[in-house]
């Protein structure tokens, strides 16, 4: 049996399912034939981005932090849990830090302590963020060997951390099957912009208004964008794995891509003739730099995660346009927001 065959008629759980990566991983799932059960509280989520009209999909609005959710969830006897859901990310963990830590804290923690209590469950593939518990000053291309940061610059980096260590608990103490999946710089179709999301669909967005775009520092910053069907793909290879339990994997392309040459990218696919501006770096922004190795996820899982960024880029775009009324209608920003590198 190969990594894919295995979902056909699992039970699966994915937190978060109506996001940007989960309502991904979910349609991937129901075309897998996996009977998927969606928890979601809609936050940051659409249920427009989901399969519509699916006899192998249920959906329950519902939080990870009420225990009367989390209870209608376990009763549908989910083999395998990928906790997606999150309080997303660094400038909203920094503006509402309790809420960060009663999502990402309490949330992980009572989903682990549910896996303890139902014990049936095959694997938990936790959503970690690369991006975030690695040390500011490590060499890069960052590798899943590295400590933890000792200095975390924002509630978000400091609470995926705290999930992580959850669940290396869990699966020390009562063998919960857990499983790390660090993501890096996340894009591609179903990512709606607003004031708290990535620099991709922001930048398209206000690219698509014919606004300028706005780079928080000097533009030479990089990220490791990696695009979201691999993300998916690294996803499920880590739910299928035996060799995946109690490990962390980096999930990224392993290339760099600098943010100026992305917003150039983006004016001209766009069509978008205003140009780019230049703001002041955010205090909490300490890594100019962002570089992933993917090599263990590669030996281990077979992971080959698409480097063809102009072309993924392109897809993204094609998918604004085609979604465009929906888009601008769920597009969330404060007065005076503008997008930047998160």
């Amino acid at each position: 049996m190969d990594y894919l065959s295995y979902y056909k008629g699992k039970r699966v759980l994915v937190t978060g399912g109506a996001g940007a990566v989960g309502s991904n991983l979910v349609k991937k799932l129901v075309e897998l034939g996996s009977f998927v059960v969606v928890i979601d509280n809609l936050s940051s989520g659409y249920t427009w981005l989901l399969p519509q009209d699916s006899s192998n999909l249920l959906f329950i609005k519902g939080d990870i932090t009420n225990d009367i959710d989390l209870k209608r969830v376990f009763n549908e006897e989910p083999e395998v849990i990928f906790h997606l859901a999150a309080f997303f990310a660094n400038q909203n963990s920094v503006d509402y830090p309790e809420k960060d830590l009663m999502v990402n804290g309490l949330g992980t923690l009572k989903l682990l302590e549910y896996c303890r209590i139902y014990g049936k469950v095959e694997r938990f593939v936790y959503a970690s963020s690369g991006c975030s518990i690695y040390p500011s000053d490590a060499p890069m291309p960052y590798k899943e060997d590295l400590p933890l940061s000792s200095w975390l610059s924002t509630p978000y980096q400091i609470t995926k951390a705290l999930g992580e260590l959850y669940g290396n608990y869990y699966y020390k103490m009562y063998g919960i099957p857990f499983t790390k999946a660090r993501f890096f710089n996340s894009f591609g179709p179903g990512e709606v912009p607003g004031q708290y999301r990535n620099v991709i669909p922001n930048f398209i967005y206000w690219a698509m208004l014919g606004k300028p775009l706005p780079i928080t520092g000097t533009g030479e910053e990089t990220r490791d964008f990696t695009y979201v069907g691999d993300i998916v793909d690294g996803l499920l290879r880590m739910g299928y794995y035996k060799e995946a339990i109690g490990e962390a994997f980096n999930l990224a392309a392993g290339r760099e891509i600098k943010i100026r040459y992305l917003a150039e990218k983006v004016n001209e696919l766009t069509g978008n003739n205003a140009g780019i501006v230049f703001k002041e770096r955010r205090k909490w922004d300490t890594k100019p730099r962002m570089l992933a190795s993917n090599e263990k996820a590669k030996r281990i899982l077979g992971f080959q995660p698409d480097t063809d960024f102009e072309r993924r880029l392109k897809e993204t775009v094609e998918w604004f346009k085609e979604n465009w009324d929906k888009i601008v209608e769920c597009a969330e920003f404060g007065p005076g927001i503008s997008s930047a590198v998160r």
